[in-house]
C-alpha cells in the first residue's frame, strides 16, 4: 500500500485486479435508476482505481454526511476506549449526575455505552426530534428524561440520539470535544484537512451528523478500517475494536435482499455478500469490502440508498479479479465515461421576450405559505445578462447567486439556515411566462427548483427539493418597483 497524509496513490483499475467494463456498467446502472451520485471514488490494495465527480460537484468539496458521521463518532469511543478514558459497560447516567430525573427508571440506570454503540438503548422511537425541540437546548437532559420501554440491548433502533449522547459522553469523560479529540488521533494523521462539525445548543458536536468531510476523506475512514485500524504502518486504532465495530451486535431484520436487514454493529451496518458500511441520508456511503480488499466512497442525492447498493453488488462485485489484467478497449470507455460525468442542466427554452420587462423587478412575497415553503422567500429580483443572470432574494437575509443561461456558474455561497453554501446555479424558460430556476447546493445532496410564472406585476412561485421534502409549496408576489 503507498499513500501519503493528504491524499492516495492513483493508479488503473487494470494494475488492481479490477475490469473496467464493469466499472462502466455500474456507472450506467446508477444513470438508468437516475440515482444522483455527486461523486465516487473505488479503492483497492490501498490505491485509487476510479474517481469522479458529477460537475458541479468537484473532488476539493466537501460534502454533508448526515449519519455517516456515525461511523466517525464510534471510532473515537474505539480510541477512547482504548486509552482507558472509558469502558463499554460504563453507564450512561453515570456521566450526569445533575441533569437526570429525580427517580432514575430501571431500565435508563441499565443503560451502557455499548447500548448506545449498537442502537440497543430500548427507545421506541429516534430520540433526535424530542433533543431537538427541548426549549432550553440542553439536548442531554432532553434524552434523560425520556422513556425506555425496552431493557437496553433487545431491541434495535435506528436512534441518531444515541449518537449524540456518545459525543457528550466522550466529551465529559476526555475534556474535549469530539472533533478537537479526533483532530490529533484521526484527522491530522490521515490528513482530512478542515473537517467540520455541527455542535448542539451547548457546543456538544452533534455525533450522529453534521461532519461535513470530502469524498477521498470518507474513502480514508474506509482504508483505516480495511486495513484493521493501521495507517502508513503505524496503529491508529485498536485492530480489536474494529472488528467489535464492524461485526453484528444486534439484529436488526431477518435478512433477506435488504441491506438494512442484515445486523448492526458500533454504529456500522452489516451488509450482504461480507460487506460492512457507514452511511447517511440521500445516499453518502463508505463501504468496506474486506474479501475483495477494496473499499467505495460515494456521495449523492437519491431518496433510494439500496438502489445504489445493489448497482455495486449487481456490477462492480463481479469486476474484482485476482489478479491485475491487460488494459482493452474498456479500459479508454472508462475514462471517457468518467470525464463526461455532470448533472444535467434543464434546458427548455433558452430566451423569453419577457426579460427586459421583467429584469431588476422586485417582487414582495406573500407571507401566508412562506414558512411552508423549503425554499422560504420573502422577496425576489432577476437581473438578465447575456448568458447569464443575478438572482437577488432575501430568506433569514439579504443574499444573492448567480446563474448560468443553461449552464452552472459556481460563483456563489448561499446562506441557507444559517450555513454558508457554495451553490452552483442555472436558468431556463419553459415558456415564455414560465421560468425555472435550479440552485444546486454542490456542499450537500439538495437541489432547490423554483418554477416561476409571471402574469402583468405578479408571480407565482412553485418550490421543491430533489430529496428530503416531498411537496411543492406554492406562493405568490407583487411587483413593488
Amino acid at each position: 500500500m503507498q499513500m501519503t497524509n493528504r491524499s492516495l496513490t492513483r493508479t488503473t483499475p487494470e494494475q488492481l485486479g479490477i475490469a473496467a467494463k464493469q466499472v462502466i456498467a455500474f456507472l450506467d446502472d446508477v444513470g438508468k435508476h437516475k440515482s444522483e451520485l455527486h461523486s465516487f471514488m473505488l479503492l483497492r490494495h490501498g490505491q485509487v482505481a476510479a474517481e469522479d465527480w458529477w460537475a458541479p460537484y468537484a473532488p476539493e468539496l466537501p460534502h454533508m454526511l448526515f449519519s455517516l458521521s456515525k461511523s466517525f463518532t464510534s471510532t473515537a469511543i474505539g480510541m477512547a476506549v482504548h486509552e482507558g478514558i472509558i469502558t463499554l459497560d460504563d453507564a450512561v447516567v453515570s456521566f450526569f449526575p445533575d441533569d437526570l430525573p429525580g427517580d432514575v427508571p430501571e431500565h435508563l440506570g441499565a443503560m451502557q455505552i455499548r447500548h448506545l454503540l449498537m442502537m440497543g438503548t430500548g427507545h421506541d422511537e429516534d430520540t433526535m426530534d424530542a433533543l431537538i425541540a427541548a426549549e432550553d437546548g440542553h439536548w442531554v437532559r432532553a434524552f434523560l428524561e425520556l422513556p425506555v420501554p425496552h431493557e437496553p440491548g433487545t431491541h434495535f433502533l435506528y436512534n441518531t440520539g444515541a449518537t449524540y449522547m456518545l459525543s457528550a459522553i466522550l466529551q465529559k469523560a476526555s475534556g474535549q470535544s469530539l472533533m478537537d479529540y479526533l483532530t490529533p488521533r484521526l484527522f491530522k494523521p490521515l490528513g482530512i484537512e478542515n473537517p467540520t462539525w455541527d455542535t448542539c445548543p451547548r457546543g456538544i458536536n452533534t455525533g450522529g451528523y453534521g461532519l461535513n468531510i470530502t469524498t477521498e476523506d470518507i474513502a480514508k475512514l474506509g482504508q483505516l478500517y480495511l486495513q484493521r485500524g493501521l495507517w502508513n504502518g503505524v496503529r491508529i486504532m485498536d485492530e480489536e475494536w474494529v472488528h467489535e465495530a464492524t461485526r453484528k451486535q444486534i439484529s436488526n431484520g431477518d435478512g433477506g435482499d435488504s441491506d438494512w436487514a442484515q445486523g448492526y454493529g458500533y454504529q456500522f451496518w452489516r451488509c450482504r455478500h461480507g460487506i460492512y458500511r457507514g452511511d447517511g441520508a440521500f445516499g453518502q456511503f463508505c463501504l468496506v469490502m474486506p474479501e475483495q480488499d477494496a473499499v467505495i466512497a460515494i456521495t449523492s442525492g437519491t431518496g433510494d440508498m439500496q438502489a445504489i447498493m445493489n448497482s455495486v453488488w449487481d456490477h462492480l462485485l463481479p469486476g474484482f479479479l485476482p489478479e491485475p489484467i491487460a488494459e482493452d478497449e474498456s479500459s479508454v470507455a472508462l475514462g471517457e465515461c468518467l470525464a463526461k460525468l455532470h448533472l444535467e442542466v434543464p434546458k427548455l427554452g433558452s430566451k423569453s421576450m419577457l426579460e427586459a420587462q421583467i429584469s431588476g423587478t422586485r417582487y414582495e412575497i406573500e407571507q401566508d405559505r412562506t414558512e411552508e415553503a423549503p425554499f422560504p422567500l420573502k422577496n425576489l429580483c432577476i437581473k438578465f445578462d447575456k448568458d447569464r443572470a443575478r438572482l437577488d432574494f432575501k430568506l433569514e437575509s439579504e443574499d444573492s447567486i448567480t446563474l448560468g443561461r443553461e449552464h452552472w456558474l459556481t460563483e456563489s455561497t448561499v446562506t441557507i439556515e444559517g450555513k454558508d453554501t457554495r451553490t452552483a446555479g442555472s436558468f431556463t424558460w419553459k415558456s415564455q411566462d414560465e421560468l425555472i430556476l435550479t440552485l444546486q447546493a454542490i456542499e450537500t445532496p439538495f437541489c432547490i427548483t423554483l418554477e416561476l410564472h409571471f402574469v402583468d406585476d405578479a408571480v407565482t412561485i412553485h418550490s421543491s427539493y430533489n430529496v428530503g421534502w416531498d411537496k411543492v409549496v406554492t406562493v405568490h408576489g407583487k411587483a413593488v418597483n
